[in-house]
């Protein structure tokens, strides 16, 4: 029986150690350093995802079998790196291969290299040539804090005024830390967005089913971008040609790229695309699983995820196999997300929801105070549902949705409606 350690902190963690725990190969899970969630199918261990030097001595005193990256600050900060020079099996990239996610300038200079389609772009670190270029650009404009943001160092600018705070919010005032030393200046591209997934051992890939993330903390894509608040899978905004070329001249290339750089990627890589009609372009690409879609992929995939995910780190790639209907994820967030946001509020009603069919409720950011949960964090909850029909599992999200409740919760209304009522 086989001991597998998760490293990160989130709802993606806690999905992710939830199927893991299914793995009939499984016997125990260890997540660092977790949430009260992860508690819940698992151990948590207090180590920080970046702490590679603690995590190694961990997985080497405990026998780990497998460990799986989740955080994507654990590939930055070299984790992968240091257990493989160890020869020990772990799923995620090496912080070379991270860059495409960590460095928006070095993605943006691979997707160019590759011929890979993107949004005409420019890397400044320096402010006052960025604020001179945009001058010459049209509106809006997309500027992004080169660096990990955790999802909030994108914004759309519909003016020069928009754009000039921008820059000063990430170069000058430095909201986001190291990650403000360079930004990239984008044109602004309009459509549909959804989000791809691939599993890549280093040779071969395999693609998930298409999900689309919410990216704006409110109804109708308003307000600030998030982490994400909300993600249904599968949609049907692209059709499997359409998927097939995103693998052809998205995926491959980028794959290729990489390892010409002596960066061979193993992991999930994970483009974001625009879908305009039968234009699509690349907004970025991650080196992890998405969270909120994990959260629904881990409801959807068939299969046992041990071996799938060890089965990457030999370069033995399994096919993927998928339940049908589909599957939904709703975020509720603390008040003040994605600025500051309230913690220790007390929350209800996860057990009573949980007890409808088809619903769980993956942890984010919650603690323990005694015997009630409490929120500790920006994202708190992702209450998950799966239907035959995309309606139904919408609903059913809802439904569950409305039996929570936390002093400040908030929440979009409308994941997966944007979409052809099905």
């Amino acid at each position: 029986m086989k001991k597998v350690l998760v490293v990160g902190s989130g709802g993606r963690e806690h999905a992710l150690a939830w199927r893991l725990a299914q793995s009939p190969q499984v016997a125990k899970v260890y997540i660092a350093p977790g949430n009260s969630g992860t508690a819940l199918v698992g151990e948590n261990v207090d180590i920080n995802f970046t702490d590679s030097i603690n995590l190694l001595n961990f997985a080497k005193q405990n026998n780990i079998d497998l460990t799986v990256i989740g955080q994507e600050a654990a590939s930055e900060a070299g984790v992968v790196d240091v257990f493989q020079d160890s020869g020990l099996a772990i799923f995620g990239p090496t912080k070379k291969a991270a860059l495409i996610e960590s460095s928006k300038a070095f993605s943006k200079e691979l997707m160019r290299e590759q011929n890979i389609p993107t949004a005409e772009f420019k890397s400044f670190d320096d402010p006052v040539q960025a604020k001179k270029y945009i001058k010459t650009k049209e509106f809006p404009q997309v500027i992004k804090a080169d660096g990990l943001a955790t999802g909030k160092g994108v914004t759309i600018c519909y003016n020069f005024l928009q754009a000039e705070q921008a820059i000063d919010d990430i170069m000058v005032r430095k909201i986001f830390g190291e990650s403000g030393n360079k930004v990239v200046v984008e044109d602004f591209l309009s459509g549909q967005e959804i989000s791809i997934h691939v599993l890549a051992d280093g040779k071969n890939c395999a693609v998930f089913p298409p999900s689309q993330d919410h990216k704006q903390i409110y109804d109708s894509d308003k307000g600030p971008n998030t982490g994400g608040m909300g993600v249904i899978a599968p949609v049907d905004l692209i059709d499997d040609s359409q998927l097939n070329a995103v693998v052809e001249k998205v995926v491959k290339p980028a794959l290729t790229g990489l390892a010409e750089k002596k960066s061979q990627f193993v992991g999930c890589l994970y483009p974001g695309l625009m879908v305009n009609n039968q234009e699509i372009n690349v907004i970025e690409f991650n080196a992890r699983f998405g969270d909120p879609e994990a959260e629904v992929y881990m409801r959807l995939i068939d299969g046992d995820l041990y071996e799938i995910l060890y089965s990457c780190t030999r370069q033995n790639l399994q096919p993927l196999k998928w339940r049908n209907g589909y599957a939904v994820s709703v975020v509720l967030a603390s008040a003040g997300y994605p600025g500051s946001s309230d913690k220790g509020k007390v929350i209800h009603g996860i057990n009573e929801a949980e007890k409808m069919p088809d619903i769980i409720v993956f942890h984010a950011g919650t603690a323990k105070d005694g015997d009630n949960f409490v929120t500790a964090g920006g994202r708190v909850l992702n209450v998950t549902a799966i239907g035959k029909t995309r309606n139904e599992a919408i609903d059913k999200a809802y439904q569950a949705v409305k039996l929570i409740h936390f002093d400040g919760m908030q929440y979009r209304t409308d994941i997966g409606r944007r979409l052809a009522p099905q």
